[in-house]
């Protein structure tokens, strides 16, 4: 593997709604991401991304979206749990890459206004992952009652996530670089 290139880790938010409370996990784990030693990150905003809702699969391919999921060597997903599932502009801009995610980690955030922390959009989106090729990790991260964790402003109010999310990137970061040096070193026969 390839020590001098930094890992590239983007953290994807996966929603458009206004208002949304799951933008402020997605600047939390962005910023702790960005602090580690060898890896350099992106927020990507769906809601930002032009991507048409006239087609769909990797017709609607965005190229600036491809060409950072091609760079990638893992993936944070953030996504609120809508009525136990996620977003479908998140699954239409996940649909929109396919070979990009071969053999790469990703991991998942959830976020919800209620106690289960937006298990249950995980737990939903743990097949997608599988499907489109991505290598799911063990560990997640749950916000729970996000309006409790967070101020208005962003500011992070319950200081415990902070371990959490650096189990979670540490088994990340781990999975990135064994995937890359698979990926790089061995052949698929």
């Amino acid at each position: 593997m390839e020590t001098g290139r930094p890992l590239f880790i983007p953290v994807i938010l996966g929603t458009a709604r206004m208002g949304r409370m799951s933008l402020h996990a997605a600047r939390l784990v962005t910023g702790e991401l960005g602090k580690r030693a060898g890896v350099e990150t992106d927020l990507i905003d769906i809601a930002k991304l032009p991507l048409p809702t006239n087609d769909a699969g990797e017709a609607i391919k965005q190229a600036d979206f491809s060409a950072k999921m091609n760079k990638a060597d893992a993936l944070v997903v953030v996504s609120p749990e809508y009525n136990h599932g996620y977003s479908g502009l998140l699954k239409h801009v996940l649909d929109s890459c396919l070979k990009e995610y071969i053999h790469k980690a990703v991991g998942i955030v959830g976020v919800s206004a209620g106690p289960f922390g937006g298990t249950r959009v995980i737990q939903n989106l743990l097949p997608v992952m599988r499907e489109i090729g991505l290598v799911t990790i063990f560990w997640d991260v749950n916000f729970s009652s996000v309006q409790k964790v967070f101020a208005e402003d962003g500011k992070l109010l319950d200081e415990s996530y902070i371990r959490r999310i650096d189990k979670f990137l540490k088994e990340l970061i781990w999975m990135a670089k064994t995937l890359r040096q698979g990926r790089e070193q061995i052949a698929l026969d």
